[in-house]
């Protein structure tokens, strides 16, 4: 997975999680198995995968474009702290027999997914364009 995919499934995880928080579920269990709750399993998946080793992608593409050793290595850091916190909170959520709205409501407050998300917007702002070569 490629940093512009890592970060399209962590915004579109973020914004079904929005949609999901407003419904007032009790639970994601659904006896088809095919409805909203397992929808919000699969992009909570989605949203793991994308997050494991997000910190070295995004120094990976701060390589590529030139931008290491410019002193941006707090800033990086950061990033992949931020990431590290979001995956413990969406592995914990994941993990939760069932997933509640409210659950999901305080998920999306996280302070710790709401800094990734900045960062996201920062690093999809500062790496546009070609890479330096």
């Amino acid at each position: 997975m490629n940093l512009d995919e890592r970060i399209d499934a962590i915004e579109a995880g973020y914004e079904f999680m929005l949609a999901y928080a407003a419904q007032g579920r009790l639970t994601d269990s659904d006896a088809s198995g095919s409805g909203v709750g397992f929808q919000l399993r699969e992009f909570l998946g989605k949203m793991e995968s994308a997050l494991d080793g997000l910190g070295e992608e995004v120094a990976a593409a701060a390589r590529q474009h030139g931008t290491d050793g410019r002193g941006i290595e707090d800033f990086l850091d950061a990033v992949a702290e931020d990431a590290r916190k979001t995956l413990g909170l969406i592995r914990l959520v994941n993990s939760r027999p069932g997933i509640s709205s409210m659950l999901i409501d305080n998920v999306n407050g996280s302070i710790h997914l709401r800094a990734l998300l900045t960062d996201l917007f920062v690093v999809s702002e500062a790496f546009k364009g070609d890479p330096e070569t």
